[in-house]
């Protein structure tokens, strides 16, 4: 029951934590109370893919005509969307399954807490607890849904992502409150498989962490596909007696009632950090995060924390490459911290929202003199003939050295295009030498550098 390294939670920061220790020569074992591959493989980033592909499928068959292409009698069948969800779901958890054996990583089903003295005690189902010694142990336990008291999810009228994903029928009517990623994603969804949509926000803006004009540009989106959108608003209660939902909804001008048979709540997420052990060893926490190091040791020696539970972007890439450092630090290679403000986040509705680094807000208040260029899809050869026109490639540089200080997107793929931001950003290249790499033709990605070109001056396309 001897380990060198123990990790708790097998989403996607405890199991890629655990096969990189392997690598490094490390006896492994990884502790998992539910399903290898936690909530993002099982209940998140996956299977909400699954979700959308099968909208967007259902989204381009319905215009078919503007391709040329007759169809007819086109259904969608939502038992069907949900069940091939489910599946893809279920292969990449026994993909995991394969991975933990292939890495000779012991796998430990049952409710973890950590003790002291390097020590962790579990639960198993039969209610059997048992307790292992490691050398270090690295606390991946994720986050849920937050439930707040105005907005208690009871499953069935007011939900939560993980009903979201699972409803046994199409609702007719639904209120999403909240606009982040898995709000406007949801939205996206429902929206497009026949649902009539309205999002509640609290701030000015939808996805308001991202530049005011990707903002406005996917308002503007949802709209023209029927969502209804309630900007600086906010749910004051839920009213659950009858067969639907009565929303109080607070705006600017007085309270509105709307008809909703159910409500999402998107508020955000909050760390699984309750009833694991942290008080008893002595393991600080703040703002409901485990407090760590930029190395993601906690204060207790032998503890480590990683993931949505410790205070970086609560992102699946975020805490991989998180357990990846923590593990080569423990190793004693030589690591970089990890760049927070090179990080990129992206949302899968349609069209997709992708973004690194500052916006053009942010960096004016960190005191940057700014270059920004702005290249729209419109003007896209590929985009015409993809269909897909909405959105623009959006990218700020610093005047003085030509950094690129951020990039935003908003169109098709462009949650694939943002990586080219990233490693750029990593490199340390100028807007010049963006402007000098040259992009295939025609491609979506051609944007990015008409972009850096409107910047300087030197667009050809506008």
């Amino acid at each position: 029951m001897n380990y060198d390294i123990i990790v708790i939670g097998s989403g996607p920061g405890g199991y890629v934590t655990a096969i990189r220790a392997s690598q490094l020569g490390f006896k492994t074992a990884i502790i998992e109370k539910e399903s290898l591959g936690g909530i993002c493989l099982n209940w998140g980033c996956i299977p909400t893919k699954a979700l959308l592909k099968s909208a967007q499928v259902y989204e381009y068959l319905n215009h078919a005509k503007d391709y040329g292409i007759s169809a007819d009698n086109i259904k969608a069948d939502f038992t069907a969307v949900v069940k091939r969800s489910r599946d893809v779901a279920d292969g990449m958890s026994k993909g995991i399954q394969f991975l933990m054996k292939k890495n000779k990583i012991d796998v430990i089903m049952g409710t973890a807490k950590v003790k002291a003295g390097k020590k962790v005690e579990v639960l198993g189902a039969d209610g059997k607890a048992t307790t292992y010694n490691a050398n270090h142990i690295i606390i991946a336990t994720g986050a849920r849904s937050r439930s707040l008291p105005n907005l208690p999810q009871d499953g069935k009228k007011i939900i939560g992502y993980r009903d979201a994903m699972v409803l046994p029928k199409l609702p007719k009517t639904l209120v999403v409150v909240g606009s982040g990623a898995i709000g406007v994603e949801f939205a996206y969804f429902y929206a497009t498989m026949g649902t009539k949509v309205t999002i509640v926000e609290f701030m000015p803006n939808i996805v308001p962490v991202e530049d005011d004009e990707v903002s406005k540009q996917l308002e503007k989106s949802f709209k023209k596909v029927g969502i209804e959108i309630m900007t600086e608003a906010s749910v004051e209660s839920v009213d659950t007696k009858g067969d639907g939902c009565k929303v109080t909804v607070k705006t600017k001008n007085g309270n509105i009632v709307l008809d909703a048979e159910i409500v999402l709540s998107a508020v955000g997420i909050e760390a699984n950090i309750n009833g694991i052990g942290l008080e008893e060893v002595g393991i600080k926490t703040d703002k409901g995060k485990i407090v760590t190091d930029k190395f993601y040791a906690t204060n207790i020696t032998g503890y480590y924390a990683i993931g949505d539970c410790s205070p970086g972007q609560a992102l699946a890439h975020v805490a991989s490459a998180e357990g990846i450092t923590c593990v080569e630090k423990i190793k004693g290679m030589h690591v970089d911290a990890i760049d927070y403000n090179n990080i990129p986040g992206c949302t899968y509705c349609q069209p997709e929202v992708a973004s690194v680094g500052f916006t053009e807000k942010k960096a004016k208040e960190a005191g940057y003199e700014i270059k920004v260029g702005k290249f729209p899809f419109s003007a896209s050869g590929k985009a015409s003939a993809s269909g897909a026109k909405d959105g623009f490639i959006k990218i700020i540089f610093d005047a003085k050295y030509g950094e690129i200080l951020g990039a935003h997107m908003i169109g098709a793929n462009v949650t694939e295009m943002i990586a080219e931001i990233v490693a750029l950003r990593k490199l340390e290249s100028t807007g010049h030498e963006l402007i000098k790499t040259i992009h295939p033709h025609p491609t979506m990605s051609e944007a990015i550098m008409e972009a850096a070109a409107a910047a300087y001056g030197e667009v050809i396309h506008l």
